[in-house]
């Protein structure tokens, strides 16, 4: 019988069937919790698509590198290779990394847009010569920025960046990652079949994220809104998530990477499931950027957008 005992510390000798099942498994209970990996980044990406649809595919897009970073590192934990995560905590780097791209795309949207955040003067000056040639308040290129950023003033927020999203998250080290790579992929017959925990782990935390990714983007669809207001706020709202998301990941990685000993400093729950079973400075990362973070954006952008409009038509849908 599959209970919790089976799915969370499974025993030897198990089919390659039953391996696989669990990997899927494992991958859907992943993607359901609030892990500081995948949340708010599919929080952020989601709600800049304003649509439901448009948030199923962040949360498709990030999950496909999330799945291709799992399938090496259970290749890696049947070669015995992934041991370095026994010794090392690699938690910090990974946050640092994480964080950086999420700055980075967060001010790819605040650049030549109406939106101020802290240090995006700085970024500019440091950033701006690898970007496109028009920054906050160049104008030569104003055409094409219209084009480009439509009505809403802000540029799209581009899933490429998800994914890479997804492919460096997926290095951090939890709960989940520790069943996969030392319990079950050290039980298939070679490394092309443990590479394959890996993508069944992703497809299950895919299937999730496509769901929750869809949950959020709805966030955007306020009532009585026209679609330019819906574009405006999501839009708005994931520049300042990956904004200074970013920067609280970079902070925590700084600390962690400095202090690594503050992994084991968390709060039991008594709850068996990961990213469930105790409340760390995990948990206060997404509730940082998903519920402060990005509830006080919407928050912020929904009072702009109807400050300059109280009473707009309703969007279609």
């Amino acid at each position: 019988m599959w209970d919790w005992n089976f799915i969370l510390d499974p025993p030897g000798g198990l089919s390659i069937p039953v391996i696989l099942g669990l990997g899927f498994l494992l991958g859907v209970l992943h993607g359901a919790t609030p892990d500081e990996h995948t949340w708010p980044i599919t929080f952020s990406y989601s709600v800049g698509s304003y649509s439901s649809r448009g948030g199923m595919k962040a949360g498709f897009v990030f999950s496909s590198g999330f799945t291709l970073q799992r399938s090496i590192l259970t290749a890696l934990g049947f070669l015995g290779l992934a041991t370095i995560y026994a010794v090392y905590n690699l938690d910090g780097p990974v946050y640092l990394a994480v964080g950086a791209v999420m700055l980075l795309a967060g001010y790819y949207l605040v650049r030549g847009s109406d939106l101020h955040l802290p240090l995006d003067h700085a970024l500019e000056r440091l950033l701006g010569r690898f970007f496109s040639d028009h920054g906050h308040h160049t104008t030569s290129a104003e055409p094409r920025k219209v084009a480009e950023e439509g009505e809403a003033g802000i540029k799209p927020v581009p899933l490429r960046m998800a994914m890479l999203h997804g492919f460096v998250a997926g290095w951090g080290f939890g709960g989940f990652a520790v069943i996969i790579v030392f319990l079950l992929a050290p039980q298939m017959p070679n490394v092309w079949w443990a590479a394959l925990v890996g993508t069944c782990f992703g497809l299950g935390t895919m299937t999730m994220q496509v769901i929750t990714g869809a949950l959020f983007a709805r966030l955007a669809r306020l009532k009585r809104l026209t679609m330019a207001q819906i574009q405006r706020i999501g839009r708005s709202t994931a520049a300042r998530t990956l904004y200074l998301g970013g920067l609280a990941f970079m902070g925590v990685g700084a600390v962690v990477a400095a202090a690594p000993w503050l992994s084991g400093v968390a709060l039991a729950t008594g709850n068996p499931i990961p990213n469930l079973n105790s409340i760390g400075y995990a948990t206060v990362l997404v509730i940082a950027v998903v519920g402060v973070i990005g509830g006080s954006s919407i928050w912020k952008a929904y009072r702009e957008v109807t400050a300059l409009s109280p009473k707009p038509d309703r969007a279609p849908g």
